[in-house]
Formats: C-alpha cells, sequence, structure tokens
C-alpha cells in the first residue's frame, strides 16, 4: 500500500457537480499524479459538502492506510468567491472555510472549469484512450500552436474554463461563458430560443438552456408542444420522466428512435455553433478541448458525416471561418480529468 513517503505530497481533490460529488486521494511524485482513491456520491442526495467529504476520509482511513491528505482542492460548478462557490444547479455551496475548520487541512475552493483547464494541460493528445482528434469537415487535423487554450463541457449544465501561457507554464482562468445568450441560426434554433425564453420570464436563454443535461431535457418537451416532429411511444414514455432523468434515456435511445435521434443531431449542431461563437472570441491556437459527460458519451453523433465540425467552422465572415479551420478540436474522454485538475491546482497554487 502507497503512502505519504512515496510520494511529495498526498492532495484531497474533489469534483462536485449538479448531479455527482467525486473525491479523490491523489498522489504527487514530480510532475505526475496518481489516483489512489476514488468514491462518488450523489449530490442532490446531501445536504453540505462536510457530509460526504467526511466519510469518504473514513473510507480513506481504512481503504487507505498511511495515505493521508494535506492539502485539499474542491471545484465546483459556479462562481467562486472568497472560497466559497455557489453552485448553480445544486442544494449546497462548496465552503472552503467550514472544510478547514472540520478538517484541518488547507482548502482551496476552484471553478469546476478552472480545475478542467489544469487537467488538460496533463493529457496527452496522442493517447487515444483519453483524447479524441476530431478532423475537419476535409478530414485533415489541426495541430497546436503557443497560445490560449478553450476548455468547453456540456454536462449537467455547460462550463467554460481556458489557459493562457504563463511564466511557470500555464495559468487556468475561469468562465461564466456557459450563460452567454445563446447564437441562433435558423428556425427551429430560433424557435427553441423563444420558447425557452418563456421559462426565464422573456429573457433571452444563454447557452446552457440548449447545449447540457437540461437543454436535452428541454429539447425533448419543445419539440413535443410545439410538433417538431411526430412523437413516437419511446418519445412519450421519456416525456413523461421528471427532466433530469430524461437525458440519459434520449441519448440512450438516439440511434433508434428517430425523436431522440433528432434531438441529439440538432443538439451536436448547437454545440458547434455555440463553440464557434466562443473561439472567435479566444482564439485558442492551443486547442479547443470538449469535456463534460455529453460528449464523451455521444462521440459517434459528433463524428457521424463531421456534424460538430461543420456546424463548428459556419461563420458570415471569411475571416473568422479561416480561424475556426485553423483551430484544433478534442473530445475529453477521461472522465477522471476534473480530479487530476483539482490535484494540479492544489499542487500549483497552494
Amino acid at each position: 500500500m502507497s503512502s505519504n513517503v512515496n510520494y511529495d505530497m498526498i492532495i484531497l481533490a474533489g469534483d462536485i457537480g449538479g448531479t455527482n460529488t467525486n473525491f479523490a486521494l491523489m498522489g504527487k511524485k514530480g510532475g505526475a499524479f496518481t489516483l489512489l482513491l476514488d468514491r462518488h456520491y450523489k449530490t442532490q442526495d446531501e445536504k453540505s459538502l462536510i457530509d460526504p467529504l467526511g466519510r469518504f476520509l473514513e473510507d480513506a482511513r481504512k481503504a487507505a492506510p498511511g495515505c493521508t491528505p494535506t492539502v485539499c482542492c474542491i471545484s465546483g460548478a459556479g462562481p467562486v468567491n472568497d472560497n466559497v462557490c455557489v453552485m448553480t444547479n445544486a442544494p449546497w455551496n462548496i465552503d472552503g472555510h467550514a472544510a478547514e475548520k472540520a478538517f484541518g487541512f488547507k482548502t482551496l475552493v476552484i471553478n469546476d472549469f478552472t480545475a478542467v483547464s489544469y487537467g488538460v494541460v496533463l493529457l496527452d493528445i496522442k493517447d487515444e484512450k483519453a483524447i479524441l482528434r476530431l478532423p475537419r469537415a476535409d478530414g485533415k487535423y489541426v495541430d497546436q500552436k503557443p497560445g490560449a487554450t478553450l476548455v468547453v463541457g456540456a454536462g449537467t449544465g455547460l462550463g467554460v474554463g481556458y489557459l493562457t501561457p504563463g511564466k511557470d507554464g500555464v495559468v487556468a482562468h475561469a468562465s461564466e461563458g456557459g450563460h452567454m445568450v445563446f447564437p441562433v441560426f435558423d428556425d427551429e434554433s430560433y424557435a427553441f430560443a423563444k420558447w425557452l425564453a418563456g421559462r426565464y420570464d422573456g429573457e433571452a436563454p444563454g447557452a446552457e438552456a440548449l447545449v447540457s443535461g437540461m437543454g436535452i431535457g428541454f429539447a425533448l418537451s419543445f419539440v413535443s408542444e410545439k410538433a417538431v416532429v411526430p412523437m413516437t411511444k419511446v418519445a412519450e414514455q421519456i416525456l413523461a420522466l421528471p427532466e433530469t432523468d430524461r437525458p440519459a434515456e434520449i441519448s440512450k435511445h438516439a440511434s433508434s428512435d428517430p425523436v431522440c435521434h433528432h434531438i441529439m443531431e440538432r443538439f451536436v449542431e448547437y454545440y458547434g455553433r455555440y463553440c464557434g461563437s466562443l473561439c472567435c472570441i479566444f482564439m485558442p491556437t492551443g486547442g479547443l478541448y470538449l469535456a463534460g459527460g455529453v460528449a464523451a458519451k455521444n462521440e459517434a453523433f459528433f463524428l457521424d458525416g463531421a456534424r460538430f465540425m461543420k456546424a463548428f467552422a459556419h461563420s458570415y465572415r471569411e475571416h473568422t471561418r479561416k480561424i475556426l479551420a485553423d483551430t484544433p478540436v478534442f473530445i475529453a474522454k477521461d472522465y477522471s480529468i476534473s480530479l487530476y485538475g483539482a490535484a494540479n491546482a492544489a499542487a500549483t497554487l497552494l
């Protein structure tokens, strides 16, 4: 069994989203991180950070004796101020001060896509188990160049982070770019955005309302109410489920049910258009990384007919089409990226 003496430091890493709460013990040796132990909990079933974190530490004492964390970094899906993350899709917040008081180790709280950003720099783009490179519509791959790196991820919600070159490596930056107004581009996307505005007091919906798990759930209600496509028995059964349960079922039946297929097809197109707009802002020559569970679990829809890349490459101006054509795009397939990123952030920032 490993222990503190085998590593430069032992880090307690956490990743908390609207659906899942994940903790891990990470051992750092030089520039490499090793996942020693991880556990997963349901965010909606917990009342605070302290309860599941306490259970994890108790489990770690039994399952990994000798591996005692000296620092902790926890990422959360929401803005962070004064070491507190106000969660956007969860019933409780992440309070680093409370964790330090309860458990005695230095605790850093960061935005979830700051963690993902610190995680992607650890990935080897040649490792096909961790990374899927997306070719352009013409079949060619684009190489990375020095400059900014953009990280976008649709999961329960929609996160955005970015990296810039720094004196000692890279600097990760948080963002609430998932809430920028969605760039509608055709009759159906306009109608969907207008329909969503009715859920948000008439306000134009942010991209998260379309490009996320919740957006997939919303899309089923929209296509049903507006008769966008004829409903099927499978789609009606999924519609009867709670909105939070719909995305997984829609994805599951997307290859066999025409309604689910339409929703996932449009989702990927929305995702591509949105990322294209972001890349015109950041011009990420270091690459666009698609994180989050939706892309990793639905690779076929992104690749089929170069669906994502065709949507991504659209622009009304030639010079911005050139920017998009020269942007390398990757899907991050490693589900532990946030935990590795939180560990890297702890080692870098603490």
